[in-house]
């Protein structure tokens, strides 16, 4: 089967940071699925591993942690799913990716894809959807239909992560949405997104906080340089309020500084559950058929800005420059091999 993979870590502008390959197909285990690929994303975990993970002696290593394909066999412990189905998914980061032909991913973190969307605009969804879902309902423990008289900021609500979990604050709860952004593109692209309110995170919060009449906010997601936001954070947080990071940070934050106000701090990582295989695995897979349910009722929109064919190692290393150039707004989506 064709793939993309790579052999060294290397910068991004090296020819053979990312390459064409030929690699034999997977068999799916008990509880998998076998799916032929179609439309892949590239999201930052996906520039990471490339710089940070070498692989193990001549084995190539093949990246890619979102995927729509169709289902072309089933593990014997399936249950759920039929050859032929139109499956999403963001898979799991200890096993081979999606920037392949054919892929083998456990089916309880699978979902059949949104029926309104195209292969790619619905390949952009699948692992920030998750990210942005488990930060919402389970890290910071928002009801469906709660947060009345709260507000939640989104820092880097432009990104892959902000896009979605804007629509979802904003379809799903009663929380006031409070988006960052720092160029006039972006800012125009959360505010159509939905947020109630954008301001520029190259700037101090506080004064554009109180000026937009938000005191301070109980929720906080920081989605990217949560080291340079650290104080900013701090000083707009509500007693007792909940920050919730995503990043890998590239320096220490302090986290002596959450005590004065007693502030609570959450790590999301949407690959938790099937690193662990968690008792509750399962519900990735059922926000996932939630999402897709949501996208067709028109309540929530796909969030490609770029999109690339077909999937190839040029095409993906334009993606992961892309990505890396911190500048992204939503997903880059890549399609058809």
């Amino acid at each position: 089967m064709k793939a993309v993979g790579y052999l060294q870590s290397l910068p991004i502008d090296h020819p053979e940071s990312l390459v064409d390959l030929n690699l034999p197909a997977p068999t799916p285990g008990p509880l998998d699925l076998l799916v032929r690929v179609s439309a892949v994303s590239v999201n930052p975990v996906d520039t990471k591993v490339r710089l940070n993970r070498a692989p193990q002696g001549a084995q190539p290593e093949v990246l890619g942690w979102d995927a729509v394909g169709t289902v072309e066999a089933l593990g014997r412990d399936v249950a759920g799913f039929a050859v032929g189905d139109r499956v999403y998914y963001a898979g799991g980061i200890n096993r081979p990716g999606s920037n392949a032909e054919l892929q083998v991913v456990d089916h309880r973190i699978a979902a059949r894809a949104p029926q309104s969307l195209s292969d790619a605009e619905a390949a952009a969804l699948p692992l920030t959807a998750i990210t942005a879902w488990e930060l919402l309902f389970d890290r910071f423990g928002v009801a469906e239909g709660g947060g009345a008289g709260e507000s939640l900021l989104v820092i880097g609500a432009a990104g892959g992560v902000g896009s979605i979990l804007v629509q979802l604050a904003r379809e799903l709860t009663q929380l006031r949405v409070i988006g960052t952004a720092s160029r006039p593109e972006t800012q125009a692209w959360v505010k159509e997104l939905g947020a109630n309110v954008v301001i520029d995170h190259s700037q101090p919060f506080r004064p554009q906080l109180v000026a937009a009449g938000v005191a301070e906010v109980e929720l906080v997601a920081s989605l990217t340089h949560t080291e340079q936001h650290w104080d900013a954070i701090i000083d707009a947080a509500a007693p007792q309020g909940r920050v919730g990071l995503i990043d890998d940070l590239s320096g220490p934050i302090d986290v002596m500084t959450l005590k004065r106000k007693a502030l609570s701090l959450h790590w999301e990582m949407m690959f938790t559950r099937p690193l662990f295989g968690t008792a509750d695995i399962a519900e990735q897979g059922r926000l996932l058929a939630r999402v897709a349910a949501l996208v067709d009722a028109g309540r929530l929109r796909t969030t490609v800005s770029e999109q690339f064919s077909p999937i190839n190692a040029a095409n993906l290393r334009r993606a992961h420059a892309l990505v890396e150039s911190g500048r992204m707004r939503g997903k880059v989506v890549l399609s058809g091999f």
